[in-house]
């Protein structure tokens, strides 16, 4: 969060959303064809991309226009992003307000309180809920917001206002410290912007109590994507070892050893994370059969090869490995040399848990580069399920890369 926002955040003053509608940006002829198919996005080689458009302030709210006129909807315009057009409203009259902004967030609770019992849960996510460039988590009384595009940023003032009376937290944190925002050329910060973060916050989750530093942890905290994914592995490793490679927090690994396992190991990088965890396992009493140390995943996983380790379920969710299409092909090496240094510690009959958050990785070749792992490593198999997120974690239609999650559940033989 800049100065600026900072202190209209405070004061309630924000930029006129109305006047910067009234801003016009006119496509290319035939620039509309995604559009028109339902694609809330239009890429800068699809805009007129005149004088008057390359003056115009990043993150400004416009009407799109057609080349012949035609309004097309409002959204916010960065003459110097890939995405230069980011869709809010297919009405070219709409005004981008503090009405506007209370419906599409009253839209997404409602929703949510639908899905869930307890107030735990990715509330906005993004384009799939109408809302572009913006993330918010919810940690009960607690409110924590990205603004990954240059529109969102101008918007939170506006943004921190309505959640204040859609939701009323008693804390909101602007993790404003994606890879993302670099890509609309915004600077990164975290700022809490009202009420007080004293230390890690409370989530509950499938009855037990985890841990999250919403300040400096990865993303806003805590993964309400894997939510269903933890669930569902949970009980396979029952009376069994289970080993939990980039266990974060603990979500996989307390989930695990509180469904009956005899024994889990956790694993990550982050000393940070490893003490959240092996907090998280006294809060929930299985801190007698869980241990928790900071490794380096790929080395740790050939040393247990190499001593002979053997677990029933050993669960891989590593952060992205591919950040962007140019890291696709070493990206893709990553997953299989994963999968292949994995699977030998899986004890025959076992189970493997694998998974990729990058959004630039499809489902197809992600099952691919684990497949080709699993052979290297001369071990058999059956997919016994692939999925994605979690529900609060809606994909739009017309966007395959909010399908970002991959997860990949493998009986090994």
């Amino acid at each position: 969060m800049t100065d600026r926002q900072a202190e209209t955040a405070a004061t309630g003053e924000g930029p006129s959303a109305p006047a910067d509608a009234a801003r016009e940006v006119f496509l290319r002829p035939g620039g509309d064809r995604r559009l028109a198919a339902g694609v809330p996005w239009v890429f800068s080689n699809e805009v007129r991309m005149d004088l008057g458009a390359k003056a115009i302030e990043p993150g400004t709210l416009v009407t799109l226009r057609r080349a012949d006129g035609k309004p097309l909807g409002v959204g916010s315009f960065n003459a110097n992003a890939l995405i230069a057009f980011r869709l809010f409203d297919r009405d070219g009259r709409a005004t981008i307000d503090a009405d506007w902004l209370d419906g599409r967030l009253a839209r997404a609770l409602e929703i949510r309180e639908r899905l869930y019992d307890e107030p735990f849960y990715r509330l906005v996510h993004a384009e799939a809920d109408g809302l572009p460039g913006f993330i918010v988590d919810r940690y009960g009384p607690v409110a924590v917001v990205q603004a990954n595009t240059a529109g969102a940023d101008r918007l939170m003032p506006e943004m921190l206002a309505a959640l204040d009376r859609v939701m009323a937290p008693d804390a909101v944190v602007a993790r404003n410290d994606s890879t993302a925002r670099a890509q609309e050329g915004l600077p990164t910060v975290v700022t809490t912007c009202t009420g007080r973060i004293d230390g890690p916050v409370e989530v509950r989750e499938g009855g037990a109590t985890f841990l999250a530093d919403v300040l400096a942890g990865q993303k806003t905290g805590w993964f309400f994507d894997q939510r269903d994914n933890r669930r569902d592995v949970a009980p396979l490793g029952r009376n069994g070892a289970v080993l939990d490679a980039y266990c974060y927090t603990g979500g996989f690994a307390i989930g695990a050893a509180l469904a009956g396992a005899a024994t889990v190991d956790g694993i990550d990088g982050s000393e940070a994370a490893i003490e959240l965890a092996a907090a998280a396992a006294r809060l929930n009493g299985v801190d007698k059969v869980t241990s928790f140390r900071r490794a380096d995943v790929f080395d740790e996983l050939g040393r247990l090869a190499d001593d002979r380790r053997r677990y029933r379920l050993v669960i891989a969710d590593p952060p992205a490995f591919v950040r962007s299409r140019k890291d696709l092909a070493s990206g893709l090496k990553g997953y299989r040399k994963l999968a292949r240094l994995a699977a030998p510690v899986v004890e025959r009959g076992g189970f493997l848990s694998i998974a990729s958050c990058s959004h630039n990785v499809d489902m197809t070749a992600f099952v691919n580069e684990v497949a080709i792992g699993l052979d290297r490593a001369g071990r058999s198999g059956r997919i016994l399920r692939q999925s994605g997120a979690a529900a609060d974690h809606p994909v739009h239609p017309r966007l395959p890369e909010t399908a970002y999650l991959k997860a990949l559940l493998i009986a090994l033989d």
